[in-house]
């Protein structure tokens, strides 16, 4: 980092033209120094380029030289206001030519001179209506003017005279911070020029290496900084080195019903790598719905098991903890591995009983919601945590749990596909495995989109689901009817289907305001098939797993994004029936359309991550509140993907060779981490 004494770190008021005023309206757009003032960002560019009237695309702002050939005329017309017209003969096109409360102009325009023009282009009238006049043949340094986003701070023309006075007085103090092999590597801009050219480009080609310098750099910084916390984490976590017997591991995979798939394999020698390391496992394992992150977590925690430790799994709904303690006893029972489930109905005798087990090292595995994390829960030998749509708990339970073990191994699981640019920038100081491959066998789900008026087909075929005892799900946006959202809920859609269907087939209803055990009692008889259809709000979302449930009917589908139309959708084709998403919609952007067309189109929930990140940005993916991106001035994490992948693997590398932390050559970054907090523990900008 510069130090105070750094010419770039003056106040802004040591230019010319920028007094007490000007100061301060600059600080109100986070401009303090003469660096900030080179640094702030051009929000576009305006294309100055000399076109000709064929080349000039209808309402475009162009520039276009000429002669004149009619006397300038001016009308005025209410309060000081007045229009100047002339005709304009360039090439073979005579062009009208409009200028707007100029009158002045006038003194510059004369019958025969040549005179150049940039306004606003109509195509049809063939005319201009101007915005500036020079006289003479075009004669201008540049090809694009900056553009910037000042919110009225100062006035642009001065914005840019003060940026040009920074670059010419102190441009030669521009620091490089790039190391030198990645600039000839990727054959990037030197610092000082890419700042010059930023603001000032004289071609297009020019203006597009400086983008990509700062594009590469400001990637290269933030996972620097990730990679450097990444490296603390790893290397002060003291983790214990699990020695599992790989025997014992092999044969409970051949005693499997089914074959894991590539990426099942993978991500369980991922996992099981990072457990016998002397490091803390701190990993991500993400995989669509039903790609089998169940039999991967089993493994894991079997393989902690036979290494002498305990394990823990906690999930976010009883429902789900339910589920997953029958399926790992199921498939541990045999190999003598003792599991337990611990939720909030557990209680009394029957709980402290459980505890003491536990205490006692006579539970292998513990599966649980949140109640894992209580006070009197302990472990004899706690070795591996696992957190199943970790999303859901709070940064603090997930802490908690870890600390019920001298440095457990940590293993984080979302069925939610995020797009692998979000992924290594949320998560970039984690380790990430992706089971992006379903087990053979399992059939597609068909997707159907349909209008609102095709409502009535919907329903009768899911009558001829039901009337095979088959169930459904049917899911609203809202709970009630509002008066600002013209959409379904789910109380008056309970009310229809529950009269639509009257002495065939009984429908149930969930939402948010349900209590727990309101929300229990519904799912279990919904998993009973008590109940044949369940209205719900997005509740249902995660976590419920009814294999015959064969149909999902999502009304007003362009309320919700791609990512939860796909989760919600993964609730049925759990069986081994053919499973049907009806998307009821119909909406009005093209966004929309675009939306509901790929939902069709595929089931790969990571192609839709991708698609969903391009249709509605990284803030609204993960919700704005809780998206936890960073601030880029210049990248796009959706757009400019290849270079944010490049730089994560740069700034990896750099890390983790042993001359980085010596080399007087890298001073200025570590400078920069030490700054940024990454070695104290602070939160990263």
């Amino acid at each position: 980092m510069l130090e105070t004494s750094h010419p770039l770190n003056q106040p802004v008021s040591i230019l010319k033209g920028a007094g007490k005023e000007a100061e301060s309206s600059l600080a109100s757009i986070g401009v303090f120094t003469v660096g900030d003032l080179m640094e702030f960002v051009p929000a576009r560019y305006e294309d100055m380029r000399l076109k000709s009237p064929e080349e000039a695309e209808h309402d475009e702002k162009v520039t276009i030289e000429g002669m004149i050939q009619t006397e300038p005329s001016v009308m005025y017309y209410g309060k000081k206001k007045s229009r100047l017209t002339f005709k304009l003969l360039s090439g073979p096109h005579l062009i009208n030519v409009t200028f707007f409360n100029q009158p002045y102009l006038k003194k510059k325009a004369a019958v025969g001179e040549t005179v150049t023009v940039t306004g606003k282009w109509d195509r049809h009238r063939l005319a201009i209506s101007g915005q500036t006049m020079e006289k003479g043949e075009y004669a201008r340094g540049t090809d694009f003017e900056a553009v910037y986003l000042l919110r009225n701070a100062i006035p642009l023309k001065q914005f840019r005279k003060l940026v040009k006075q920074a670059i010419d007085s102190f441009g030669g103090h521009i620091v490089e911070t790039l190391p030198p092999h990645l600039l000839k590597q990727y054959r990037l801009m030197e610092r000082k020029d890419a700042i010059r050219a930023l603001h000032f480009p004289v071609s297009h080609k020019e203006m597009k290496q400086a983008r990509r310098r700062f594009v590469y750099e400001e990637f290269f910084y933030f996972q620097l900084k990730m990679q450097a916390l990444r490296k603390t984490i790893r290397e002060q976590s003291g983790g214990i080195v699990q020695k599992y017997d790989l025997v014992k591991l092999k044969e409970l995979i051949d005693s499997l019903p089914f074959e894991l798939t590539n990426a099942q394999k993978k991500a369980v020698n991922e996992i099981c790598a990072d457990m016998k390391s002397p490091y803390r496992m701190n990993r991500l394992l993400q995989g669509d719905v039903g790609s089998g992150k169940t039999a991967v977590a089993t493994l894991a925690l079997y393989a902690s098991v036979t290494a002498g430790f305990q394990g823990a799994l906690m999930v976010p709904t009883e429902i789900l903890a339910e589920q997953h303690a029958k399926s790992l006893h199921d498939m541990l029972e045999p190999f003598g591995i003792t599991t337990a489930l611990l939720t909030g109905t557990v209680k009394g005798k029957r709980r402290k009983a459980l505890l003491g087990a536990l205490e006692a090292g006579e539970i292998d595995i513990l599966i649980g919601t949140h109640a894992l994390i209580q006070d009197d829960v302990v472990f004899r030998n706690l070795g591996l945590v696992i957190t199943d749509e970790q999303h859901r708990f709070g940064v603090n339970q997930r802490r908690v749990l870890r600390s019920k073990g001298e440095n457990p191994d940590v293993l984080f699981m979302t069925a939610t596909p995020i797009p692998r640019t979000l992924a290594i920038t949320v998560f970039g100081e984690m380790d990430v495995s992706i089971i992006n491959e379903m087990p053979a066998g399992r059939k597609a789900i068909e997707t159907y989109w349909a209008k609102e008026e095709m409502l009535g087909r919907v329903l009768d075929f899911t009558e001829k689901e039901l009337q095979k005892g088959r169930q459904a799900y049917v899911i609203c946006p809202l709970i009630e009817e509002s008066e600002k959202l013209d959409f379904q809920n789910a109380l008056d859609v309970h009310t229809q289907l529950t009269e639509y269907f009257r002495g065939r087939f009984t429908v149930g209803l969930m939402h948010g305001r349900l209590s727990s055990d309101e929300k229990d009692a519904v799912m279990n008889s919904f998993s009973a098939n008590e109940l044949n259809v369940l209205v719900s709000t997005t509740v249902v979302e995660v976590g419920v797993n009814v294999p015959n449930a064969t149909v999902m009917i999502i009304y007003d589908a362009e309320r919700f994004g791609l990512s939860q139309l796909h989760q919600l959708r993964g609730r049925v084709g759990r069986g081994s029936e053919q499973s049907y998403c009806m998307l009821i919609a119909d909406p009005k952007s093209e966004t929309g359309k675009e939306r509901m067309t790929a939902m069709t189109e595929t089931n790969d929930g990571f192609v839709l991550s991708e698609k969903d990140l391009e249709l509605r940005g990284p803030g609204d993916f993960f919700g704005r509140k809780q998206s936890g991106l960073p601030e880029f001035k210049m990248a796009d994490m959706v757009h400019d993907y290849r270079a944010l992948e490049t730089a994560r693997e740069d700034a990896k590398e750099l890390i983790n060779a042993p001359d980085f932390w010596s080399n007087e050559e890298y001073h200025h970054l570590r400078e920069m981490l030490n700054d940024s907090g990454v070695f104290t523990g602070e939160k990263l900008d």
